[in-house]
């Protein structure tokens, strides 16, 4: 079986600190090696933003498309190197989040303790890099035929959970109205940057 290793990638550099971009081959029994494109601080990873939220609706073209109560609001970023472990760290990690109160006032519930719902929407931008110059790149985000599934998975682990998911539609231009409870806004992604 073919070790992982870290080959030098020619030409680019990673993170803004000058250093030289890798491609990082992973390999785990029974599996075909993976290349993983690491850029120093700029490595492409899955990415959320979740919300804590008492309403969150989503509109396109001017109807409302899904709408949830309680719970939380999650702006998914899906990378392209991000696979099947990406997925399911976050949606564990976004399943169990405790940031709504007990009876003492502390975060110290997850959303399915207090009977929430979680609203799922796909936005590219989530992972913008504006280190550089003043218009954001994008190039760490993944093609939407490598994205699209990798959302659906991601929202499927979270209803294997127990929780009732409602989503925005890939690749629509959507208007998203949320009621921030706090506020409360938490950065994840699935190579524990954060």
């Amino acid at each position: 079986q073919e070790p992982s290793a870290v080959v030098p990638l020619a030409g680019i550099r990673g993170g803004g600190s000058g250093q030289p971009g890798f491609l990082l081959r992973l390999t785990s029994p029974g599996e075909t090696p993976v290349l993983r494109r690491i850029l120093g601080a700029g490595n492409t990873i899955m990415r959320a933003v979740v919300q804590r939220i008492d309403s969150a609706a989503v509109h396109i073209d001017g109807r409302e498309h899904a709408r949830i109560g309680r719970g939380l609001l999650v702006y998914l970023g899906v990378a392209n190197a991000d696979s099947q472990s990406d997925v399911q760290y976050l949606a564990d990690k976004v399943a169990h989040l405790r940031v709504f109160t007990d009876a003492d006032g502390k975060m110290n519930l997850d959303v399915s303790q207090v009977d929430g719902q979680v609203l799922v929407v796909s936005a590219f931008t989530v992972q913008a890099d504006a280190r550089r110059g003043r218009r954001p790149s994008f190039d760490a985000a993944a093609a939407h035929d490598q994205a699209e599934p990798l959302v659906e998975q991601f929202c499927q682990a979270l209803q294997a959970s127990g929780l009732t998911v409602k989503t925005g539609v890939f690749r629509a231009h959507m208007v998203v109205e949320s009621r921030n409870d706090g506020p409360i806004c938490i950065l994840i992604d699935s190579q524990r940057s954060f």
